[in-house]
């Protein structure tokens, strides 16, 4: 029966074992032999990465036409509007091209969030807002392009949900194991 490790990224850790100048990687966390990613998660991005040995389950959770959704929970700057929410409903054009349609809504900051060091940073006259955003590909920052691309730039990025595993009861640098 295959295996499937979830782990929660901290911020500023690389999603590979290889060490790369002095970036932190997977390496400090997992000490599991012989698996690997099932997709990559930005150094700058937080949340739910999934690491297998097996190679179907690899390709079946990371490859774009499984269509296998990945929810991130989005700080954002501005209070989003209808007209963002469409947009990103729609599919948003970026410069390699119009991304597939992505679920959509504005939420309240997640509860019993962890803190993240450094913080974001806070302007008392600019306001943030959150949103809860489903996408079913895997373009480079394809999520920060697009909140960008509708006029709101992303303060912190949370990957929660990987199809239906999600990173709820582990803290930064934990991990689980799971059967599939």
């Amino acid at each position: 029966m295959p295996e499937l490790i979830l782990f929660n990224k901290p911020f500023r850790v690389l999603s590979q074992f290889r060490s790369d100048g002095d970036k932190e990687t997977l390496a400090s966390y997992i000490k599991i032999p012989e698996v690997y990613p099932a997709g990559r998660l930005d150094y700058d991005s937080e949340g739910l990465m999934i690491l297998t040995a097996d190679g179907a389950w690899q390709h079946k959770i990371s490859h774009p036409r499984k269509k296998l959704g990945k929810t991130y929970w989005v700080q954002v700057e501005g209070q989003v509007d209808d007209k963002a929410l469409q947009a990103l409903r729609k599919g948003v054009l970026l410069k390699d091209g119009k991304t597939r349609p992505a679920q959509a809504r504005v939420m309240a900051q997640p509860p019993d969030l962890w803190s993240r060091t450094p913080p974001i940073r806070y302007r008392a006259e600019i306001p943030d807002s959150w949103l809860e955003l489903t996408i079913f590909e895997g373009r480079n920052r394809q999520v920060r392009r697009m909140t960008a691309a509708v006029g709101f730039p992303t303060l912190r990025l949370i990957r929660y949900a990987v199809g239906q595993w999600t990173v709820q009861g582990l803290a930064p640098g934990e991990s689980r194991r799971v059967q599939v």
